[in-house]
């Protein structure tokens, strides 16, 4: 997702099968962490907090403006829409945990792109909605799923699980449905606030 020849290949990928009208960003990547100030008195890494941002909020720019430029390319419909942006933020941008700055200055950059977004594509019919996952229990966590699941999801107030991948794309899929949704960041958490550690 950082790369722009392979965000550019991926929609060529997709206009050869159809034009490009929808684009869902879920990527993930390394994220370094820790205290602004370490209790040796050292400074946060710089280096691993512009990694985080590469990844988590540059890389989302990225594939932002790449696929946008291809919907812009198709013909309007109905309305005069084109197509639809779904990108993927995280409540740890609005309330990350200790350890967890450059991380949430990613999710929160996310989060701040979304109206901008809305309204610079509004004219070319083209809609921005960012969903803000609470805690999801995905794949990606392979062994280590049971024990996430045994820590958070006590945690979550209703349903007291981790959140399903099946259930981000439930609401991606209602969000690339809904017409009248733009601009607007949508928290999947179960009602779950982070606490600070």
């Amino acid at each position: 997702a950082t790369s722009e020849e392979s965000v550019n290949a991926a929609i060529a990928e997709a206009d050869s099968l159809a034009p490009l009208r929808i684009s869902v960003d879920t990527h993930g990547g390394p994220a370094s962490g820790g205290r602004l100030v370490g209790r040796d008195g050292s400074p946060l890494d710089l280096d691993g907090f512009k990694k985080t941002i590469e990844f988590y909020l540059t890389a989302v720019f990225n594939v932002m403006r790449l696929a946008a430029a291809a919907i812009a390319r198709t013909d309007p419909l109905g309305e005069g829409g084109r197509g639809v942006i779904v990108n993927t933020a995280s409540i740890a941008g609005y309330e990350g945990q200790i350890g967890q700055l450059p991380y949430a200055a990613a999710k929160g950059g996310v989060l701040g792109m979304t109206l901008v977004a809305a309204r610079d594509l509004s004219p070319l019919g083209i809609r921005v909605v960012t969903i803000a996952p609470g805690t999801i229990n995905t794949p990606a966590y392979g062994k280590a799923a049971d024990q996430l699941e045994q820590h958070w999801g006590p945690q979550v107030p209703f349903p007291k699980r981790m959140g399903r991948s099946t259930e981000y794309a439930q609401l991606a899929q209602s969000i690339i449905e809904n017409d009248y949704l733009n601009g607007e960041i949508i928290r999947l958490d179960g009602a779950l606030r982070f606490p600070p550690k």
